[in-house]
């Protein structure tokens, strides 16, 4: 049975009514065991995957479940699971370090696929965990803020266009040094720290571009907002400028850059020359 939009909003909105209340908090800060997606986790991510795993058992679904603390688990009736081919990628709250310092950029993020691999993601939501606005796309139907509906922006290098740079750790600097020809062209760069949450940002056009070269980026972290910016008319690809079909999993990682149509030649030439 082909999981139903509504039941991903459903649980968007009870990790919502748990987790909004702590933002800021000690509580949400503690720290707990790492993460089967690496990171350590807090309480706060904690508390929200327990309530995603409560809400899909009370709903009696059969799936595979990929989420940022349990890694890969079964829900329901795993040969059923299995059969149905049925998958959701979670990341129950992308952007926990802000979320526990209080800093009010932060969501959950859910992508529902029926298949293996990224291409076969067909319903995504990201829940703004600060304001409550949902994000939301079904394959071939369009993206939506709440009931509007979104696409990305028309603007090109003519304009004050703004973009999102995450950098690795390692060798920053040398990358600062490779995306000079990029950064010039752009008016502003912004690093806000939820993936999720950005690429609904270029998807409803408020940015131009996110190009985020982190070799430790997780597919948890972008499943949902890759098909909300497709379906909103964006472009993301691998930095060497192809499409990004690989096997879901909770061990899937890789840089990636997301942008509007306008943007999509320029940043693929710059990038293929530099990387």
């Amino acid at each position: 049975m082909e999981l139903d939009i509504n039941l991903l909003k459903l649980i968007a909105l009870n990790v919502y009514d748990a987790i909004h209340p702590i933002l800021g908090s000690k509580k949400a800060a503690e720290k707990a065991q790492r993460g089967a997606g690496g990171d350590i986790s807090m309480q706060i991510d904690l508390i929200a995957e327990k309530i995603i795993v409560n809400t899909l058992e009370n709903e009696k679904v059969n799936l595979l479940l990929i989420s940022e603390e349990l890694g890969e688990q079964y829900i329901g009736n795993r040969e059923k699971a299995i059969k149905s081919q049925n998958v959701l990628i979670i990341d129950p709250v992308d952007g926990s370090n802000n979320a526990v310092r209080g800093i009010p950029y932060c969501s959950i993020s859910i992508a529902y696929a029926i298949g293996k691999s990224i291409k076969d993601i067909r319903k995504a939501v990201v829940l703004d965990l600060v304001s409550k606005d949902i994000y939301w796309a079904v394959k071939g139907e369009g993206a939506y803020l709440n009931d509007k509906k979104i696409r990305v922006s028309n603007l090109d290098l003519s304009d004050n266009c703004f973009f999102e740079l995450n950098l690795p750790k390692n060798n920053a600097f040398t990358s600062i040094e490779r995306l000079k020809p990029i950064i010039e062209r752009f008016y502003r760069i912004r690093i806000l720290g939820s993936s999720a949450l950005t690429l609904c940002q270029v998807a409803k056009g408020s940015m131009e571009a996110f190009i985020n070269l982190r070799e430790s980026n997780r597919l948890v972290d972008v499943a949902a907002g890759l098909l909300i910016l497709k379906e909103a008319n964006g472009q993301f690809f691998s930095l060497d400028g192809i499409e990004i079909d690989q096997k879901l999993s909770i061990d899937l990682k890789f840089p990636f850059v997301a942008c509007n149509a306008k943007l999509e030649h320029f940043l693929k030439n710059e990038l293929s020359s530099n990387y």
